[in-house]
C-alpha cells in the first residue's frame, strides 16, 4: 500500500489514467479525432513543411559550414556584453526571429552539439531564442484574427522585446560556475564539413526534423478536440473561471487561457470572439512568448540527450510570455489602434495569412536564401578580415 501512494505509484497511476482517458476518447468520438488529424494534416502541409523546411536547411549549413564562426567574429562585441554568449551564437537568435519555432531552438542546440559554444551558453540562447515568426504574427494573428496589420505590428514589436530582455535576464545564468571555472570558457575546436557532405546531410535531417514537427502538430490537433468534444476542457474552463472569478476571469477566457497553454495556433484563433481588444491582445502575446505545449515537445525532442537544461528553456517561455503581455498592455495604451489603416498594408498581410503551400514555399525559400546570403556575406567579411591581419603579421 505505501508502494502505492509513492511518490512514483501516484505518477503511474495518473499516468495510467490518462491513457486509459485517451484510448476512451478515441473509441468514442473516432470521427471527430479523425477529422482533428485531417485538420493537422492539412496544416502541416499548407504551413509546417514549406515554411519550416527551407529554414531548418539553411540553420544546418550555417553551424556545419562553419559560416556562424565567422559571423561569430564579427558580432562578438554585440553579444557577448549583451546577452554573454559568444558571437557564433547570433546565428540562433537570428535564425529564431526570421523562421519562427522551432528553428532558433534547433539552431541552438546544434551549436552546442558542433562544439561552438558551451553548454551554459546553449542554455542561455534556449530560453530567448526560440520566437514566433514575422510572418506568423503579422498574417495569421494580425490580420486572420484581429484583422487589423497595426495589431500584427504591436504584437511583433512586443514579443520582440520581451525576447531580447529576456536574453538580457539570462546572461546571469550560470555566471558563478563560469567564475569558477575560470571566466571565459576556451571555445571548443570544430571542424567545418565539405559543402557536398553538409549539403545532402541538412537535407536529409532536416526533413526527418520537419516530420518530427508535424507528427506533434497532428497528435495536438487531435488532442485539443478530444478535451472539447468529451467536456473536459470545458469543465476544467468552468471551475477555472469560477476560482479566478474575483480576478476578473470568465469561463470564456479560461477557455482561450487553456487552448492556447496546450497549442499556440489554436489558441490565438480562439481570440477571434468577443471581448476587449485590450484584453484580448494582452492574452494573444501571453500565448505567442509561452509557444504552447505542442512547441515545447517539439523542442524537447531536439534536446535528446545533449544534456541541455529543458527548465531554463522554460522557465524563459514562461517570462517570455508574461512580459509580452505586459510590453502589449502598454502599448495599447500608447498606439491608435482604432485608428484608419493603409487597405494597401491590410491587403499585404491578409495575403501573407491566406498563402496556399506554393507560395509559403516560395516565400520562405526565398527569406532563406536571403539569410543564407547575409551569413555568406558576413563570414566572407570575416575571413577577409582575417587574412588582411595574417599578411600584417608576416610583413
Amino acid at each position: 500500500m505505501s508502494r502505492l501512494f509513492s511518490k512514483q505509484g501516484v505518477r503511474d497511476l495518473f499516468l495510467g489514467l490518462g491513457l486509459l482517458g485517451a484510448t476512451l476518447a478515441l473509441l468514442l468520438y473516432p470521427q471527430a479525432s479523425m477529422e482533428a488529424a485531417r485538420t493537422g494534416l492539412q496544416l502541416c502541409g499548407n504551413v509546417i513543411i514549406p515554411s519550416l523546411f527551407p529554414f531548418f536547411v539553411l540553420s544546418s549549413l550555417v553551424v556545419e559550414l562553419g559560416l556562424a564562426g565567422y559571423l561569430g567574429r564579427l558580432l562578438e562585441g554585440i553579444m557577448r556584453p549583451l546577452f554573454r554568449v559568444n558571437g557564433a551564437c547570433a546565428s540562433a537568435f537570428a535564425l529564431g526571429f526570421i523562421g519562427g519555432y522551432p528553428v532558433g531552438a534547433k539552431t541552438a542546440i546544434s551549436l552546442y552539439q558542433n562544439g561552438m559554444c558551451t553548454k551554459t551558453e546553449a542554455e542561455r540562447l534556449l530560453a530567448f531564442c526560440n520566437n514566433s515568426g514575422p510572418a506568423f504574427i503579422l498574417g495569421v494573428v494580425g490580420a486572420g484574427v484581429f484583422a487589423s496589420s497595426r495589431v500584427g505590428v504591436l504584437l511583433c514589436l512586443a514579443h520582440a522585446l520581451a525576447s531580447i530582455c529576456i536574453g538580457v535576464l539570462f546572461r546571469f545564468y550560470g555566471a558563478g560556475a563560469e567564475k569558477r571555472g575560470g571566466g571565459r570558457s576556451a571555445a571548443p575546436r570544430f571542424q567545418a564539413r565539405r559543402f557536398t557532405t553538409a549539403f545532402t546531410g541538412a537535407i536529409k535531417n532536416s526533413f526527418l526534423s520537419t516530420l518530427n514537427i508535424c507528427a506533434f502538430v497532428i497528435f495536438f490537433t487531435v488532442v485539443i478536440q478530444m478535451l472539447v468534444t468529451s467536456g473536459f476542457l470545458p469543465g476544467l474552463a468552468q471551475v477555472l473561471g469560477t476560482v479566478l472569478a474575483p480576478f476578473g476571469m470568465t469561463p470564456e477566457w479560461a477557455t482561450r487561457l487553456l487552448t492556447g497553454l496546450v497549442e499556440v495556433s489554436s489558441g490565438v484563433w480562439t481570440l477571434s470572439g468577443e471581448g476587449t481588444l485590450s484584453g484580448r491582445l494582452t492574452m494573444a502575446a501571453f500565448i505567442l512568448g509561452w509557444a504552447g505545449i505542442s512547441v515545447h515537445c517539439q523542442v524537447l525532442s531536439f534536446l535528446g540527450d545533449s544534456g541541455l537544461s529543458a527548465r531554463t528553456y522554460l522557465l524563459g517561455k514562461l517570462l517570455h510570455g508574461g512580459l509580452a503581455a505586459l510590453f502589449t498592455a502598454g502599448l495599447v495604451r500608447v498606439v491608435p489602434l482604432e485608428a484608419p489603416v493603409s487597405d494597401y498594408l491590410i491587403q499585404q498581410v491578409a495575403d501573407i495569412a491566406g498563402t496556399d503551400f506554393s507560395s509559403t514555399l516560395l516565400l520562405s525559400v526565398v527569406c532563406a536564401w536571403l539569410a543564407f546570403l547575409l551569413f555568406f556575406l558576413a563570414a566572407a567579411a570575416g575571413s577577409r578580415k582575417k587574412l588582411g591581419k595574417g599578411r600584417r603579421a608576416m610583413l
